[in-house]
């Protein structure tokens, strides 16, 4: 458990916890140990072809004209980086930074995520970032989903204008706090799932549930960000079978590397949940390919400080196989009828009427108090606010640009009304 015992390495846990699995696959190929077991190199085996750093240290070529993203003209053109003053680093990324900014004109505050083209063509993660865009088109009116103003890109860099949300990320709460008292952790899991049945609704898996992707706002209610990691185009009973993810979050089917669904999302949120009301999420170990195996074959143990209700809900979403899983039959609807949550009316959860257990008491947006100071106390880089119109202009940068066609994106005039 989470305590004043392991404050030493609370810093390096913290870290760990943070990274995705692109970054996790080449760490654990530099560890001697762990690539001994099977599991770990039968993991590593199917994902180098993914993941060429690994082999080899030189970049990756430019991508060829078709593997060039189109999305069509840009909506945006005008949007620049001087139209922003940047005020505070408040994320941070394998591929950029997330920046507390204000608008000039309209002197609204607005979470910046700027990312560089660079980073993301030299791991070949263009198509998740323009997923991430996608996605987040299509959610802009869900309470609990994160929401894109208008994105625009320069030269070199690519910027999401987000919803500015400073109640903290959910794993900070929980690192401070160890776990959470069964009504707290169910109004959480319950608008936690009313974002999860609403993009399976559209057919998208979201695939990287962690508590460092789930914001708390200013009231205390839950946001979800980061669709990096989302799959269009999952129909009912539909699958997909890339391997990516947390590693303390990935199902058994996803390491098995068996073709997946959307019950994928509800194993994450068993995880999520037995993490808020133990401390840990289950399975885990400091030792990855152990964490790994208890994943595939240690039986899920719960101790008994919990109801009947969330012991039940547990082993109906940490369900080993998938198609027994809480969820395999009819998605939402079944989390939404089980008896762990009997106390939510889920109208008035979407309606933002059920007043949250807790409440971050920030005094405004300048209020940083629920940020990790690892970030905010770092200075904004000059760069970030640099115009395309003021950089020279590569042959490499113009690649990079050309592979983001179609990024900028401004809402329809009527939705500012």
């Amino acid at each position: 458990m989470r305590g004043k015992e392991e404050k030493p390495s609370l810093k390096a846990f913290m870290k760990q916890r943070r990274m995705g699995l692109n970054d996790f696959i080449q760490k654990i190929a530099t560890n001697s140990y762990a690539c001994k077991h099977p599991e770990v190199q039968s993991i590593l085996k199917i994902s180098q072809p993914q993941e060429p750093e690994l082999m080899n240290a030189n970049p990756s070529p430019p991508p060829s004209p078709s593997q060039q993203i189109n999305l069509g003209p840009s909506s945006n053109p005008h949007a620049k980086p001087s139209d922003f003053h940047f005020l505070k680093v408040i994320g941070k990324g394998s591929f950029g930074k997330v920046l507390l900014a204000r608008h000039k004109a309209e002197e609204q505050f607005y979470a910046v995520k700027v990312l560089q083209k660079k980073a993301i063509l030299k791991k070949k993660e263009e198509k998740h970032i323009m997923s991430e865009r996608n996605v987040l088109l299509k959610n802009v009116k869900h309470p609990f989903l994160v929401g894109l103003h208008f994105s625009f890109q320069t030269a070199d860099k690519l910027y999401f204008v987000l919803d500015y949300i400073n109640g903290g990320e959910l794993f900070y709460h929980l690192q401070r706090e160890r776990c959470f008292l069964e009504p707290r952790a169910r109004f959480y899991a319950a608008e936690i799932a009313s974002a999860l049945g609403y993009l399976h609704s559209l057919n998208i898996v979201y695939r990287d549930l962690k508590p460092e992707n789930i914001l708390l706002d200013s009231q205390g209610h839950i946001v979800l960000t980061d669709f990096g990691l989302c799959k269009e185009n999952i129909e009912h009973n539909g699958t997909t079978s890339t391997f990516c993810g947390t590693p303390e979050y990935l199902a058994p089917e996803v390491l098995h590397k068996q073709p997946y669904d959307r019950t994928v999302d509800w194993w994450c949120l068993g995880a999520v949940l037995y993490e808020m009301l133990y401390g840990l999420p289950p399975f885990y170990s400091r030792n990855t390919a152990e964490m790994y195996d208890n994943i595939l074959n240690k039986p899920l143990q719960l101790k008994p400080n919990i109801t009947n209700s969330a012991r039940h809900l547990l082993e109906g979403l940490l369900q080993k196989d998938r198609t027994k899983r809480l969820g395999a039959k009819e998605d939402f609807m079944e989390i939404k009828n089980h008896i762990f949550f009997s106390p939510i009316n889920w109208d008035d959860l979407i309606n933002k009427k059920i007043t949250p257990p807790f409440n971050p008491n920030v005094s405004g947006p300048n209020d940083l108090r629920h940020f990790d100071p690892e970030f905010t106390e770092e200075p904004v880089p000059n760069s970030i606010g640099q115009s395309s119109d003021s950089i020279l202009i590569t042959a490499s940068v113009k690649e990079a640009a050309e592979a983001f066609l179609g990024f900028s994106y401004a809402p329809p005039m009527d939705s500012f009304l």
